[in-house]
């Protein structure tokens, strides 16, 4: 479903900008659709260019815990930007925010703020290098880690195997350096470790994989990263930039009870702003410039209006928004396998706190090989019959959906309500 005044801008953004959007995902063409242009949001829902209210499990692509315009986030922003959008000198939000992101991730003794994930990314990579004086990273297949040269990599052929890029216009001997393996394999790491755990700066990796769907890690495949980090002088990062704050206030690795070398986070650490940070051990963050020899740097990078957004939302996140965000997914879990099993459709949901996914495969997913064998066609028509309800779902078969502490029981029990008559139109 498109309404005209979003088919029309589509139009007229086609002419000015690639695909007529700033993100790939945002053009709904893995699901046959066409997007939908947003004229404003609140709470737990979007309008689109016509008007049209829809019930929201994008939230920005998961900054929006607590939910679209929450009214003491907007204060901050405005009180903030009257004191002046950009300085490029350093001020006390900064501190602020940075003691704040310490005292939530006991992992990290130092921080620093940039732009963006992607940038978190690719600086706490090339502070591992620096450190170790090593070139070679290794990242898992569906682990999306932002759009840096090397980590564009496909999976090679067996554990041992150097990447070959994944985008045109990626040197190809810049994804020699990268080694991807499947996500959840552990014996492949092992394997890898032996052969050469010399070589490796860093192993990179989202604890809850996001980015080929809700794809939870196996038991012991955290702690087997970590350990063999440490044994082999390598640096262990979690990306946390989507399940940061998200899955707990301390990220995956509180609710795993893990401490990794490097934490990078963005999303909801940054109040919905472009803000994201990279920080662990002292030690290797004290490599970074002006102390030492590794360099990032970045006009924007702790921006005051940011980091006031960032400190509004984060004194919010509570034992109670928590609680209640896993009352909402476990609901919603609930109701869309009961969906499947009602309509006998091949399906599973997995779902780690608020972050859930439908696949149209019978699961579970592991890895990235068990996610692709999804009916990708099912779920287009699906998500076009649940836009047409008012349920505006993540336009991917890959992606995650997130709730909102503005999610009420009302609005996950229509959704299920649409998930269901959804399932029964898509066949």
């Amino acid at each position: 479903m498109s309404d005209p005044k979003s088919v029309a801008l589509l139009s007229r953004a086609e002419r000015v900008i690639p695909g007529g959007v700033n993100s790939p995902v945002r053009a709904f063409r893995s699901v046959g659709g066409k997007p939908v242009f947003v004229s404003r949001a609140e709470g737990a829902y979007l309008y689109g260019a016509d008007g049209a209210k829809y019930t929201d499990y994008v939230g920005s692509w998961g900054p929006m815990i607590l939910g679209h315009a929450h009214p003491a986030i907007v204060e901050a922003i405005v009180s903030a930007a009257k004191n002046g959008t950009s300085y490029g000198a350093p001020t006390e939000g900064e501190i602020r925010f940075a003691e704040k992101v310490i005292e939530l991730y006991p992992s990290i003794e130092m921080m620093r703020a940039v732009s963006s994930g992607t940038e978190a990314c690719m600086a706490a990579i090339r502070v591992a290098r620096g450190f170790t004086g090593r070139e070679a990273v290794v990242k898992f297949e569906g682990c999306y880690h932002g759009h840096a040269d090397f980590l564009l990599v496909k999976a090679g052929s067996g554990a041992l195997t150097f990447g070959v890029p994944d985008s045109a216009g990626v040197p190809a001997a810049t994804a020699k350096a990268t080694i991807t393996l499947a996500y959840n394999d552990l014996g492949a790491l092992d394997e890898l470790f032996a052969a050469r755990g010399k070589e490796i700066a860093a192993v990179i990796v989202e604890p809850v994989v996001g980015n080929m769907g809700v794809v939870p890690p196996k038991p012991g495949f955290l702690e087997k990263i970590i350990s063999l980090c440490k044994e082999h002088g390598a640096v262990s990062i979690f990306d946390e930039v989507m399940t940061g704050c998200r899955v707990a206030r301390g990220g995956m690795q509180e609710r795993a009870g893990l401490r990794p070398d490097l934490t990078c986070l963005g999303k909801i650490v940054g109040g919905g702003m472009p803000l994201a940070a990279y920080g662990g051990r002292r030690e290797i963050m004290e490599k970074i410039a002006p102390l030492g020899p590794v360099y990032q740097a970045g006009t924007l990078s702790g921006n005051p209006v940011a980091v006031s957004a960032a400190l509004a939302m984060l004194e919010r996140l509570d034992a109670s928004v928590y609680a209640k965000l896993e009352d909402l997914g476990a609901r919603l879990e609930r109701g869309l396998a009961s969906a499947l099993e009602k309509h006998r459709v091949e399906g599973c949901v997995q779902r780690v706190g608020s972050m859930i996914t439908l696949f149209f495969t019978k699961g579970p997913v592991h890895a990235f090989g068990d996610a692709v064998q999804s009916d990708a066609k099912r779920f287009g028509r699906w998500h076009g019959e649940m836009l047409s309800r008012g349920q505006y779902w993540p336009p991917s078969q890959y992606e995650a959906a997130f709730i909102g502490a503005a999610h009420t029981e009302a609005d996950i029990d229509a959704t299920i309500a649409a998930a269901d008559e959804a399932i029964a139109k898509s066949a």
